[in-house]
């Protein structure tokens, strides 16, 4: 039986939390992200957000008012959040996406109600099945069927929420608009001025050309970002 509750001195490096104010932190369920890229709702209106200071004022918010993830409403504090969601709060206008600081760090920055129907999802990975359809495999854990293949695995497929409709189709390659996921980069941002191999170079905000894995790559945009980062 999997356990509500996790050390805090074993949680994940990405995650923005006190590590010595108590000994537990709540353990989000299996959901479409790992859990080195995710938080309990709990834990973002707690630890993140900073809204509330116990798990029975996250209850109440959750049970009494509608907090959408992705456009959709959920109740269960233990819900897994993760990098790009949408966590929205109609019934006082506030929308938070869930980003990687430049420190590798997951934290939360504030958007636009226009920007919150807006989520960007990476292919990992894209398999051909019957009647010669494919179908992507997508870093919110997320599977699409398609009829048409014109995407490559490294790309990002921009949704439209609650719809899920794809509004736009965000190619890796020279110019691309990245921010890192992983690796001793993660959470900077910058474009792609190479790619070799298994390998991308891209310009930071300094003008620094930086070199990391190509697979650590998320594109948000060509030449710039399409969403607030």
């Amino acid at each position: 039986m999997v356990k509500s509750h996790l050390k805090r001195i074993a949680t994940p490096k990405t995650w923005k939390i006190k590590r010595k104010k108590n000994v537990f932190v709540t353990r989000p369920k299996p959901g479409a992200h790992k859990i080195s890229m995710g938080v309990s709702l709990n834990t973002f209106f707690k630890e993140v957000l900073r809204y509330c200071k116990t798990t029975k004022e996250v209850r109440q918010i959750l049970h009494n008012k509608e907090v959408l993830v992705d456009g959709k409403r959920r109740k269960n504090p233990r819900f897994l959040v993760g990098l790009m969601d949408v966590v929205s709060i109609p019934s006082i206008k506030e929308n938070y996406r869930l980003v990687l600081s430049d420190k590798g760090v997951l934290t939360h920055l504030k958007i636009e109600g226009k920007e919150a129907n807006l989520k960007p999802s990476k292919i990992m990975n894209k398999t051909l099945i019957k009647e010669g359809k494919v179908q992507l495999n997508l870093s919110d854990g997320r599977n699409i069927l398609l009829k048409k293949d014109s995407y490559k695995t490294g790309d990002t497929l921009l949704f439209e929420l609650p719809s899920q409709k794809i509004v736009k189709h965000l190619k890796l390659g020279v110019g691309s608009y990245v921010v890192l996921g992983r690796g001793k980069h993660a959470g900077m941002g910058g474009v792609v001025s190479e790619i070799k191999d298994n390998d991308i170079s891209f310009k930071n905000k300094d003008g620094e050309v930086l070199k990391t894995k190509k697979a650590y790559a998320f594109v948000v945009g060509e030449k710039k970002a399409e969403i607030k980062i």
